[in-house]
């Protein structure tokens, strides 16, 4: 398979490549490095993208920023930098690709621990998350052409401790191994319609 990778430096990135590139043939897109730039909340970004790599069998997307901060300090702006990145970024890859990836082909969104495990000054992550799941659950019923979606959605990667461990404290470290698995499965699978939590 061709499969394109977005956010293909991150750690989560890095793990599905790692799964998947030994046997499937991975284009690294990124906002600033990889093979192909994309700025995922730019629709006309995004269909750039596809145009430049030509017909793929699968999406991968683990990239989307979003605000940190405490509940009172967000503002509109702040906020809606989740559900523009993270939310509408990883919608804008489905929209658009719907009729570039390969019939019976598919898309794996990626969301995360906290619409299901907050943490202070993560609010706006919970949103984008359970956003994605939402989408993800409403989407797959009308998806074309036996094309797949699904999300995975990791704990805290253990090569992000050094990093993050202190915004997620008694959060217990997942595997990226694990976390590279559950991107095989949502690509090389025949699920449709699921969040795959890695936890």
């Amino acid at each position: 398979m061709r499969i394109i990778v977005v956010g293909a430096e991150g750690d989560i990135g890095k793990a599905a490549c790692k799964e998947l590139g030994s046997r499937h043939e991975i284009i690294r897109a990124g906002r600033s490095s990889g093979d192909v730039r994309v700025d995922m909340a730019d629709r006309a970004s995004v269909e750039a993208m596809y145009a430049k790599c030509g017909a793929v069998d699968a999406v991968i997307s683990t990239a989307g920023n979003v605000h940190f901060a405490r509940l009172g300090e967000y503002t509109e702006e702040t906020f809606m930098l989740g559900l523009r990145h993270k939310v509408m970024g990883q919608v804008n890859l489905v929209l658009a690709g719907l009729a570039i990836v390969s019939e019976g082909g598919s898309f794996t969104l990626t969301s995360g621990v906290l619409d299901r495990e907050p943490i202070r000054m993560g609010v706006a992550g919970a949103a984008a998350n359970g956003a994605v799941g939402g989408f993800v659950l409403g989407a797959a019923i009308e998806m074309p052409r036996g094309l797949r979606l699904n999300a995975v959605s990791p704990g805290l990667l253990d090569v992000s401790v050094p990093r993050y461990g202190r915004w997620f404290p008694g959060h217990e470290p997942v595997s990226s191994k694990r976390v590279g698995l559950a991107y095989a499965r949502s690509v090389e699978g025949a699920m449709t319609g699921k969040v795959i939590i890695v936890e």
